[in-house]
Formats: structure tokens, sequence, C-alpha cells
């Protein structure tokens, strides 16, 4: 079996390489899930659609696999493992690739008491799992059942970090949790990672952030330094859910069908020189074009708020804006 190259990427590891323009991709898998938490950012169900076009996934994967810039693959969805021969058939291709793979899970595969060997197969060909649990996941994905995942991680020899929203309480019951699972020793197993609740899909009526950071004050948002593209073929220049899903500014979104199809619209976004400004230098560079000065001063719940409106603003202005680029050559990311 194929066992993953580094165990110990942790998630630090993993946002530097992410913070490299270029050296990672997130593979949407699909919109399925069974789970149904209230706060799912993609509003993913157990009937939501799924993989339909396996020679287009296919091309999808011969293209990541002979990206050599690409060191780190993620999967996420939905729930990667109801994709089930799009998950082995992913791992099987970019893990023979070189490729590190990351997975994210709510876990629900191990509500059965014997972990499934395509399952196993799948964790050890990853380098590191995030398993998410909160409040939300109770009902579907038991404490008993993270138990039985968190042990078949580490078991597979992958790196555990363990996602919930970001609250003492939720903090609380994740210890705990792995404590059950591995003892007072589990630091060496695994990380805790808490995360802001996003009002993105479900978590829109829910969650209702405070516009209150001036958008001068936002740095560089590392994320649009690597795409993200689903199984239907759509590439998009970030990591947000709703511009995958068809919402927000179509500059961040693009289709294709081929190897050369999929390169052309990563690089599209990587030459992009507003998003370039945006990964780059930061919102504050950004806030002093005099297009967007006012944005400056504005305040925002997030830079995604911001990005949307400089996009907007941005968007059908004729030819290049000439001060832009030169924004982002000045920028332009220091190689690493």
């Amino acid at each position: 079996m194929t066992r993953a190259a580094s165990p110990r990427l942790d998630h630090a590891a993993i946002e530097r390489v992410r913070a490299r323009r270029g050296r990672s991709i997130l593979l949407f898998l699909t919109d399925r899930c069974p789970v149904g938490c209230a706060h799912c950012s993609v509003d993913s169900r157990g009937d939501s659609p799924t993989i339909a076009d396996f020679d287009l996934f296919g091309r999808i994967l011969d293209w990541i696999a002979r990206e050599d810039a690409f060191d780190v693959v993620a999967f996420s969805g939905g729930e990667p493992f109801v994709e089930r021969r799009g998950l082995t058939l992913a791992c099987d291709r970019l893990a023979a690739a070189g490729k590190r793979i990351v997975l994210f899970t709510s876990g629900v595969w191990a509500r059965q008491a014997r972990t499934p060997a395509w399952t196993r197969r799948v964790l050890e060909q990853s380098t590191t799992v995030y398993l998410s649990t909160d409040a939300f996941h109770m009902s579907h994905v038991t404490g008993d059942d993270f138990v039985r995942a968190a042990r078949q991680v580490a078991t597979s020899g992958a790196w555990l970090v363990v996602q919930g929203l970001d609250d003492a309480t939720t903090r609380r019951r994740i210890e705990d949790l792995l404590a059950r699972a591995f003892g007072p020793e589990w630091p060496a197993r695994a990380e805790v990672n808490l995360n802001a609740p996003l009002a993105n899909g479900r978590g829109a009526a829910l969650f209702f952030p405070t516009a209150h950071t001036p958008g001068a004050d936002f740095g560089p948002c590392t994320l649009v330094r690597n795409p993200m593209v689903r199984y239907d073929g759509t590439v998009v220049g970030c990591c947000n859910e709703d511009v995958l899903m068809g919402r927000g500014p179509a500059r961040l979104r693009r289709r294709a069908e081929t190897a050369q199809g999929f390169a052309e619209a990563a690089r599209a976004f990587h030459d992009d020189p507003l998003l370039r400004v945006i990964g780059d230098s930061g919102f504050g560079a950004l806030t002093r074009h005099p297009r967007l000065n006012d944005l400056g001063d504005a305040c925002f719940a997030n830079n995604c708020d911001l990005c949307w409106k400089a996009l907007d603003r941005m968007e059908g202005r004729g030819p290049p804006d000439r001060l832009m680029s030169a924004m982002a050559a000045l920028g332009q990311e220091t190689p690493q």
C-alpha cells in the first residue's frame, strides 16, 4: 500500500504551502453530503449533484498530475467519502504522481464499526486528514463515530487536524474526544484548528458577521495564489465556495474541459493584475488605487466582501488598467 510521504505535514506546514503561488490546489470532489449540518457553507445535501462525467473528471486528474508545481492536493466537498469512485480514482492517480494528499471529511464513514478496505486505502494514501466536528455535526456523527474516525486516521499514518467553530465549548469538546481516542498524549497524534463561521450556503441563515474592519486594514489574501477546481470543470481563483456555486464576481470563475483549458484558467487568475495585488500586496495597497480609494475607509465583515466590491467596481472598464498592472508588478510575491 502507498504510504504518505510526509505524515507530519501539519496545519502550519500546509498553510505555508498554500501561501506560495501555484503550489497547491483544492479539488472539490462532490456537492453531496449526508450529514446535513445547518451551518454548511455550500448547502450540501444527501441528494446534491456529484460526478456524472468521469471522462471530464479524468482529464482534471491528468492536469493536476502533470502539473509539477502542485505539491499539495486537497479534496473537499460535500463529503468526499460519499463519492467512492471519484475519491479512489483521484487518490490512486495523484498519489502515484507524487502529490501530497490532504482530505477534508466529517468522518461520517466511521459510523460503521469496521472501516471498509477502500476507505483505509484512501486514508493510507493521504498525508493529512482534516476531521470536522461541532454541535451541528452531532446528530449524524456522534462522539463514538468521531473517536473511531480519529483512531483510523492515526492508524493510517496520516496527521490529524480536527476542525470546529471558534468557541471555547467546541475546543473543550474536541480535546475531550481526542483524549478519549488517544489518551493524554493526544497532541502527538493530532492538533486542533478552530475557524470563524462562514456566512455562506446554509450558514448565511445563521451567521451575520459585523462589518467593522476598514478596507485598508485588510492584508493580502494569499488564498488567491492557488485555484480550486470542481469535478464539473469549474475553475475558481480562490477558496470562496459561494463563487464556486455560481455567485459573486464572474471574474473569479472559469469553465474548461481539457487539461490545456484548466491550465489556462489557472494561469489567467495568476496573471490578473487585480488578483495579484490582492494576493501579494494586499487590500491596503489595492485601496490606494483612485477608483477604489473610498473602499479604504469603508468597513467590511471580511476580505471576501471587500474583494467582491473591488472586482465589481473594476469590471468592464475596457483595456487593462495600467496603474493596476504597475501595482501588481511592484508587489510581486518574493520567490520562496
